[in-house]
């Protein structure tokens, strides 16, 4: 259908102008709804909560969406990260009498344990390759951190010192491990190859700094520290520099895991009287709960 001027004038397309109007109003909505053009959170993330009576590994949608159990049995699972291709979860249980490593599907099937001995073995971190996984053991007398290939074998110690090692992270072209050490007097986080040579602090000051999260681009890291008198998520440069608070509340905030996109990051929050999954921009705009219950929910992974 179409409309004429007089004397030959231009013709207008009645159903084309009403889909331009259509998807300008659309637009319109959509840009209102995410606040000055932000991208909503999208995906979904791991966690592990006591909220049915013990830690179980839970997933849930960005937007607090579709919440499902996935272990649900009495042992206590904790520490979930996904396989850079999303088809599987490594975690850490005690359903054998002490912490260890396992690997199973993504729907919660396929159990499978990787590593088997007396100690506590537990913080499994896949590499983005999905060849190796780095964990925390005490095997040897103190915490260190381990790498091993992914079906279990192989295992070995990488920081090998007298201080006590944790949460391994890679970086995103899996040749680096960032970490967190007491080794100069207060944690600090460090960076090392991923054979566990070239071991060096990024953060270098009289408070506690841990739990290291690599941006997808490898370009920045998020971390915890208490330097502001209560602990924040602190995002810096790959090489240390450039460090600046992202959350600034006087709850206690920690443990962020990014987006795959790096638009966002999700972490754990106190200020809503318990430990909560919240979810914010990169930039530490727009922080919101997403997991919202009495229970205890902690240990976010973004999906792939």
């Amino acid at each position: 259908m179409s409309a004429d001027t007089e004397h030959g004038g231009p013709t207008i397309n009645i159903v084309s102008v009403r889909t331009a109007v259509l998807f300008a109003i659309c637009l319109a909505m959509l840009l209102a709804a995410c606040g000055d053009g932000a991208v909503p959170a999208t995906g979904k993330i791991a966690f592990y909560s006591d909220r049915d009576g013990n830690r179980e590994i839970y997933v849930i949608n960005a937007d607090g969406s579709g919440l499902i159990n996935l272990t649900d049995d009495p042992a206590e699972d904790g520490t979930p990260m996904w396989s850079a291709d999303g088809t599987r979860f490594v975690f850490t249980s005690d359903r054998d009498g002490n912490n260890e490593i396992y690997v199973m599907n993504a729907d919660g099937s396929g159990l499978t344990r990787l590593t088997d001995n007396s100690a506590d073995d537990f913080a499994p971190a896949w590499s983005p390759d999905g060849t190796h996984l780095a964990f925390v053991s005490n095997r040897d007398g103190n915490a260190e951190i381990y790498v091993m290939n992914a079906d279990g074998s192989g295992q070995s110690n990488v920081t090998d010192n007298p201080a006590d090692d944790f949460a391994p992270a890679w970086s995103p072209d899996s040749t680096r491990i960032a970490f967190h050490s007491d080794r100069d007097g207060d944690f600090e986080i460090y960076v090392m190859d991923a054979d566990g040579s070239g071991q060096s602090n990024l953060t270098a000051n009289s408070a506690s700094d841990f739990v290291a999260a690599w941006s997808p681009d490898g370009s920045r890291i998020a971390f915890t520290s208490d330097r502001d008198g209560n602990w924040e998520i602190y995002v810096m440069n790959a090489d240390g520099s450039g460090q600046s608070n992202l959350t600034d509340n006087s709850a206690d905030d920690f443990d962020a895991a990014w987006s795959p996109d790096g638009s966002h990051l999700a972490f754990v929050s106190g200020r809503d009287g318990n430990a909560e999954i919240h979810v914010m921009n990169a930039d530490g705009s727009d922080q919101s709960n997403v997991t919202d219950n009495p229970a205890e929910d902690w240990h976010p992974d973004w999906s792939p």
